[in-house]
């Protein structure tokens, strides 16, 4: 009987899904597991490589005890393929097999649907890894050093759990559709990751904050959807990454904050009053709120484009099928089967942004992204009490959903962030405005001075609230190697 709680360290791979008595499975991935060794090698800096890092490593799948804590240098991280506990006599709980048996195997007649799911949320995981392999040399302290490798090492983990599912489930097509996610790379002209926004620049640490709040948001948006699937591996290995991903969003909500509350603290001190004096404001080492604003404006729509077509014939085939539910299914008053139901989209009708009904089985995306656009809000509201207590005159806001779009309806739209239509010379006119300009680029490069005294932060960001496991302020989260 396999253990399904606690992990098992008797083969390469730590696992609880029993690969010593699964050969075939457990060859094929320790055929992967040098290729994804060389991948980790060539991403991250080498002096890094050897340090020690103070991670959390998962060692259960029990929610109360399920990671320790200890030094460890990342090529030596034991990623590792967790299941969630099986739910016994678990239902598919939507579509048209609703109240039918979960799937242990995957059904014929869904196999490519479920692959091309499984392989785009697999691509998303090293991507990010791939957009942040530089921040480590600029970054603004070993606590924010350590964030980052965490973050890291649990997408290299995420990887791991849907090459898993490749592997075990779908044959020779899952090997190759495996060795393609490390093949492909972010921002590559020939073999670029799937979505856009894993194709973009994390060019500095307020990036990669915004990245880690909005973008790991709507990856945890995808990972509970799919959570809800009939086809149980996939259902059980996403129910386990969110265990994981809270911390990502974490990093991103707490590191902006204390982007926000250094800004606000300098600004008392030098008893500046205006947020919009740019100048007078970085003057003080710090990154000014308009600034601010105009990257989440950025990071929020990338994420935005994440969810697809708003009407989209796919994501109601995968909800039909039983593959693909909607965030908190279980929470959700209705059949199940979105038979007769309705579902209010904009759109760009005349000019103007209009509401209409449409199916609700085909407005599956659209839905999930009213959801997440609720989800984000939360901790913009958090950020704008921090500038609320110093009393400035400025809030952070979230821009209309219209604003800066590549994908869906208002892709072929130019809308200003509070979703007034455009013509194509007021946008140019504005974009800078908006969106950060090559000089905020400028800018917060000088700031991106690496800060790697144990309780030192750089100029422009608070130290945290409380460590990491408890730890007090000067815990030396990374012992770095100087070669």
């Amino acid at each position: 009987m396999v253990d399904l709680i606690n992990v098992s360290y008797d083969t390469q791979i730590p696992n609880n899904v029993g690969l010593s008595q699964d050969r075939r499975v457990l060859k094929a991935l320790e055929k992967w597991h040098p290729g994804y060794l060389n991948w980790w090698g060539k991403l991250i800096p080498q002096n890094f490589q050897d340090s020690m890092v103070y991670l959390r490593t998962a060692v259960s799948v029990d929610p109360k005890g399920w990671a320790k804590f200890g030094y460890v240098k990342m090529p030596d991280y034991r990623w590792g393929v967790l299941l969630a506990p099986q739910v016994e006599d678990r239902r598919i709980p939507f579509g048209e097999h609703a109240g039918q048996p979960a799937w242990q195997e995957v059904p014929g007649e869904y196999r490519n649907m479920l692959k091309r799911l499984i392989v785009i949320q697999g691509d998303t995981e090293p991507g990010s890894v791939e957009q942040q392999r530089f921040l480590g040399l600029t970054a603004p302290s070993l606590y924010d050093m350590r964030n980052l490798f965490q973050v890291n090492v649990e997408e290299g983990r995420h990887l791991w759990a849907m090459v898993y599912l490749l592997h075990k489930y779908f044959g020779k097509d899952g090997r190759e559709e495996a060795d393609d996610l490390l093949r492909r790379q972010s921002g590559s002209q020939e073999a670029p990751r799937m979505l856009g926004a894993f194709n973009e620049e994390t060019p500095d640490w307020l990036s990669f904050f915004m990245f880690t709040y909005f973008t790991d948001r709507d990856g945890k948006m995808q990972l509970e959807s799919l959570a809800q699937s009939g086809f149980d591996p996939l259902s059980r290995t996403c129910r386990f990454m969110l265990t994981e991903e809270a911390h990502h969003m974490f990093v991103g909500e707490t590191g902006v904050g204390r982007v926000v509350q250094r800004t606000c603290d300098a600004m008392a001190a030098a008893g500046l009053r205006d947020p919009f004096e740019i100048g007078k404001v970085r003057d003080l080492g710090v990154i000014d709120l308009p600034t601010i604003q105009k990257k989440l404006n950025l990071h929020y729509s990338l994420s935005l484009d994440l969810f697809g077509q708003e009407v989209s014939t796919n994501a109601a085939n995968a909800f039909n099928a039983g593959i693909k539910g909607r965030y908190m299914e279980n929470r959700i008053d209705d059949d199940h089967r979105l038979t007769n139901a309705t579902y209010k989209v904009r759109n760009v009708v005349g000019g103007q942004i209009a509401e209409e009904e449409v199916p609700a089985l085909t407005a599956i995306n659209m839905r999930l992204r009213d959801d997440y656009i609720r989800d984000a809000a939360g901790g913009v509201g958090r950020w704008n009490k921090i500038i609320e207590k110093s009393g400035l005159p400025f809030q952070l806001e979230l821009p209309h959903e219209a604003f800066h779009r590549q994908i869906g309806v208002f892709s072929a739209t130019k809308a200003s962030p509070a979703g007034d239509i455009l013509s194509e010379a007021q946008w140019s006119a504005n974009r800078d405005a908006w969106l950060p300009s090559k000089a905020d680029g400028d800018y917060i490069q000088s700031l991106m001075v690496p800060c790697y005294e144990p309780g030192q932060y750089a100029s422009w960001i608070a130290p945290p609230k409380v460590g990491i496991d408890g730890k007090r302020g000067e815990f030396e989260y990374v012992q770095i190697h100087h070669a």
